[in-house]
């Protein structure tokens, strides 16, 4: 029988009921209440591991700032994707707004000049601008920074004298090459000098504050930082019951207390462990026996999809290295001890070490302290027979 199931596991899913997260949703509240009044703001960067809800945070804060009529545009940051060509769209799709009004259709050619010679120069993929050899010449340059700092201090030059604010959204920075991070940084800052209605809200892995760091010193004061963690026990259970209350639907609380305990807190394993109790459950109280008759369920699901997933994007150096990792038992664990699991020495494995950064799958906790992105994945790690055999061989 067909069962409306209230919650919803994904990837950036909005849950129908967003636990934890007020305070955070208040304070940039309060940051883009600012932005309307053309006044700069900092700008505010979330930080977490995988499945704590970063995605589903950034998109709530982005419907907030549209109703405000804050001109928005969302960005993700892939590997194999090029950041400037998708700053470069948003930022004409923020000047075709802006030109709909008479009144503001002198404000557009500068930054469109400003964009052209970004793209033009910076984009491998351009195909946007009909350009003549001449005007191609003309708008080349060989500086990124200085091409994209041209772009976001004529957008907002635009932005404030259309009382037209704006924010870009950009999720999974670490994945930005350092020459984009450092550019958009740089670029930031300028505009918010000149006191221009122009802010970002990102997203990413922890590494994301040594990368900011490392590229302009004055990152720390450019940004606003918050690491988003796992939910409370109060937190939990209001994302466990709350989904459920509309339909009829309670939970005991040794079921919430089990729940809990089983997903650490971690949102979207609650919406994933919820889910499938929710539509196995036959009675209006779920109990703590429907629990546990369907955790087998949970980590399979787990086991096939979200954890799946990242395991498959590692080499077999990779694996073996993860292997390593999980072998140590305590996370998160010294690299040397990584490499006596490996029978190396530890500069053999940095190679290694550097892919799985790269790729997301581990990350520095402490110095020469490794942990993984992914909440519990060593449990995942554990039940394969991978790494059963891997052990047995040595």
């Amino acid at each position: 029988m067909f069962k409306i199931n209230p919650y919803r596991p994904g990837a950036g899913l909005m849950p129908t009921y967003l636990a934890g997260r007020e305070e955070d949703i208040q304070d940039v509240e309060q940051i883009f209440e600012a932005l309307t009044m053309n006044i700069p703001a900092q700008s505010m960067i979330f930080s977490g591991l995988r499945g704590v809800g970063k995605t589903v945070l950034i998109n709530k804060l982005q419907k907030i700032a549209e109703d405000k009529e804050i001109f928005c545009r969302h960005i993700e940051v892939e590997e194999r994707n090029d950041f400037i060509s998708q700053i470069a769209a948003c930022s004409q799709a923020f000047l075709r707004k802006v030109s709909a009004k008479e009144k503001f259709k002198n404000l557009i050619q500068k930054p469109l000049d400003a964009i052209k010679a970004l793209v033009v120069s910076f984009d491998p993929n351009e195909n946007t601008f009909s350009l003549s050899v001449q005007e191609r010449e003309l708008y080349t340059s060989a500086n990124l920074t200085q091409s994209l700092t041209d772009v976001f201090v004529t957008i907002g030059e635009t932005a404030y004298k259309s009382e037209t604010p704006i924010c870009f959204f950009i999720d999974e920075i670490q994945y930005m090459k350092a020459a984009e991070l450092g550019s958009l940084i740089a670029a930031l800052h300028r505009a918010n000098q000149l006191g221009y209605p122009v802010m970002v809200i990102g997203a990413g892995l922890p590494k994301i504050y040594k990368m900011l760091s490392e590229e302009k010193s004055y990152s720390e004061r450019l940004f606003l930082y918050k690491e988003i963690g796992t939910l409370t026990q109060e937190q939990s259970g209001k994302a466990i019951e709350e989904p459920a209350k509309r339909f009829g639907v309670s939970y005991s609380h040794e079921a919430i207390c089990k729940i809990i305990d089983i997903t650490k807190g971690c949102p979207f394993f609650l919406q994933q462990l919820c889910q499938i109790v929710y539509q196995k459950a036959e009675n209006e109280v779920i109990e703590a026996s429907d629990v546990e008759n369907i955790v087998s369920l949970f980590f399979e699901a787990l086991d096939s999809g979200f954890f799946r997933v990242r395991y498959e994007r590692c080499a077999e150096s990779d694996k073996k290295f993860v292997f390593a990792m999980v072998r140590c038992g305590k996370l998160p664990c010294m690299i040397s001890n990584i490499a006596q699991n490996l029978n190396k020495d530890v500069t053999s494995i940095s190679t290694t070490r550097a892919q799985l950064i790269n790729k997301g799958i581990i990350y520095p906790v402490r110095y020469k302290e490794l942990d993984f992105t992914v909440p519990e994945f060593s449990g995942f790690v554990r039940r394969l027979d991978e790494f059963k055999i891997w052990c047995e061989e040595n």
